[in-house]
C-alpha cells in the first residue's frame, strides 16, 4: 500500500506564498504586454484623459491598426519576417541536424576536433567588421540571406541536439541496421521521428530568434523593401514623424491619430504571432529541454 503523506499546516503556507510570488511576477510579465495592446485600440483622446494610463478602456477603435495594414511599409515587412523565419529556422534545423547527430557518435574520426571548434566559437567570436566583410564578400548583402546564412547553426542549440542524439537508446539504430537501413535512412525514418520534441523546441528558438532580429537588419540591408517588421518598429519608435516611416494611402489616417497609437499597435502585430504560436509548443518545449538537457 502507498500512504499518502499529508502537508503541514507550514508547507500549505509556504506553497501559497510561493504561488503568490510566481503569480505577481506573471502579472508584471504580462502587464507591458496588455498596456501596450489597450492604448493601441483606446480613443487618444480617452488615453489624454487619463493622463496617458488606462487600464480598462470604455471605448475601442481599431483605427490605428487599420492605418498600420493601410501602409505599404508594415505589410511588407511582416511578409518579409515571415519568409526569413520559416526559411531560416527549416535551415537551421537542417544543417543543425546533418552536424550533430554524426558528433554523436563516438567512433567519428576528428569528431573531438569538430567539437573543440563548435565550442571554442561560443567563447570567442571573430569581431563584428570580419563578419560583415565576410558577409558582403560572399554577396549577400542587401538580400534576406544575409538574415539567415551568417547565423545558419547555434553552437549552443547543437550541443543540445547532440546530447539528445547521445541519450536515445542505441538499440533502436542497430535494430534498423539489422533490417538494412542505412545511415541516412536511420536519421530520417527512424531518429528524427522519435526527435519531436527537440525539434520543435529548437525550431522555436530559431524561429523566435529571426522573428525578433533585427540587428543584422541595420547591418546588411540598405533597401527599405527588405527590412523586417522588428527594424520598421525600430526606426519608428526612433522618430517622432511616423509618416516617414510609413506609406499609407490615407494620409488622413495619420492627421487623425497620434504617433503613440501607432507605434503601440505596430508592437501589437510583431508580437501576435510569437504569442498565438507558442502555447501549441509549450508541452514540447518542455519536454524537448529536459531530454535534450540531461545526461543518462
Amino acid at each position: 500500500m502507498t500512504s499518502v503523506v499529508s502537508k503541514s499546516g507550514w508547507d500549505r503556507v509556504a506553497d501559497v506564498i510561493i504561488y503568490g510570488i510566481l503569480a505577481l511576477f506573471g502579472l508584471l510579465t504580462l502587464f507591458p504586454v496588455y498596456y501596450v495592446f489597450v492604448v493601441s485600440v483606446t480613443p487618444y483622446s480617452e488615453v489624454l484623459r487619463h493622463g496617458g494610463f488606462v487600464i480598462y478602456p470604455t471605448q475601442v477603435t481599431f483605427e490605428a491598426f487599420k492605418a498600420v495594414f493601410s501602409s505599404h511599409t508594415v505589410p511588407q515587412a511582416l511578409k518579409i519576417t515571415i519568409q526569413v523565419t520559416l526559411i531560416g529556422t527549416l535551415l537551421n534545423l537542417t544543417v543543425t541536424t546533418l552536424l550533430a547527430y554524426p558528433l554523436s557518435k563516438r567512433f567519428i574520426p576528428g569528431r573531438n576536433v569538430v567539437l573543440l571548434g563548435v565550442v571554442f566559437t561560443m567563447l570567442f567570436s571573430g569581431g563584428l567588421i570580419p563578419l560583415y566583410l565576410v558577409v558582403r564578400g560572399t554577396g549577400l548583402i542587401n538580400t534576406i540571406w544575409s538574415l539567415i546564412v551568417p547565423g545558419l547553426v547555434s553552437s549552443f542549440n547543437m550541443l543540445i541536439m547532440k546530447t539528445y542524439f547521445e541519450n536515445m537508446p542505441h538499440e533502436i539504430e542497430e535494430a534498423a541496421k539489422v533490417d538494412g537501413c542505412g545511415d541516412v535512412s536511420t536519421l530520417f525514418r527512424i531518429v528524427l521521428p522519435l526527435s519531436t520534441p527537440m525539434l520543435a523546441t529548437l525550431g522555436l528558438f530559431y524561429g523566435v530568434g529571426h522573428w525578433n532580429a533585427y540587428f543584422a537588419g541595420i547591418m546588411y540591408l540598405n533597401d527599405k523593401s527588405l527590412y523586417p517588421i522588428q527594424v520598421v518598429l525600430r526606426n519608428m519608435i526612433q522618430t517622432p514623424n511616423v509618416s516617414q516611416e510609413l506609406s499609407i494611402s490615407n494620409p488622413l489616417l495619420l492627421q487623425t491619430l497620434p504617433p503613440e497609437t501607432i507605434k503601440m499597435a505596430t508592437v501589437v502585430v510583431a508580437i501576435i504571432p510569437v504569442l498565438i504560436i507558442y502555447p501549441f509548443l509549450q508541452r514540447y518545449f518542455i519536454k524537448g529541454m529536459l531530454i535534450g538537457a540531461i545526461k543518462g
